[in-house]
């Protein structure tokens, strides 16, 4: 007989869409469908859906398109998914630094930095080829330029979470308490 899944019991009732905007690596998709399973709601990826649409992996879609094509589909893909049902989206890390994309997001749902440190963040994405936004030369130094750029922009999310090195677990339970006091308080 299979098991079914794990359903995890919250108090936390989102009052819209929870968006999770960040640097790639800091966990977005991961703590994503983690959070929202754990609050019984869907979980979306807008780089899952733009693929599904293109019929082509991002970094395809970069290397054919551009990076302007990817955020038009991705803004797109944006709109439909916060005129769904309330759910967890993570979104590609520059979609919160598209500025039609962050008052899409600001407008329609609750913005959530999963702040992570450099130094985790390039940890973690060296492991992957596929980041294309890394693939122009020295990765360490481009992630470096990036989160330069990017930090004061995702800065103003509604609310911002440590994505550090512990468990994803530890992440949820700060996202969770963080929510709870956006919402509540």
């Amino acid at each position: 007989m299979k098991e079914k899944p794990k359903r995890y019991s919250t108090s936390l009732v989102l009052p819209k869409t929870l968006v999770l905007v960040g640097m790639m690596g800091a966990g977005k998709s991961s703590v994503g469908w983690r959070l929202a399973r754990r609050l019984g709601i869907p979980f979306s990826d807008t780089d899952q859906e733009v693929e599904k649409a293109a019929g082509c992996s991002v970094a395809d879609i970069f290397e054919t398109w551009g990076e302007k094509a990817f955020r038009d589909a991705e803004r797109r893909i944006l709109k439909r998914l916060l005129r769904g049902s309330i759910q967890v989206v993570s979104t590609g890390d520059g979609a919160f630094f598209d500025e039609e994309s962050r008052l899409l997001i600001k407008e329609n749902a609750i913005s959530l930095w999963l702040r992570a440190d450099p130094v985790v963040l390039y940890e973690r994405v060296i492991r992957r080829d596929t980041r294309p936004l890394l693939f122009e030369g020295d990765a360490k130094q481009i992630l470096e330029e990036m989160v330069e750029r990017r930090y004061p922009i995702y800065a103003k999310a509604d609310l911002i979470v440590e994505s550090n090195d512990d468990a994803h677990e530890a992440t949820i339970e700060r996202v969770i308490e963080a929510l709870k006091s956006y919402i509540y308080d």
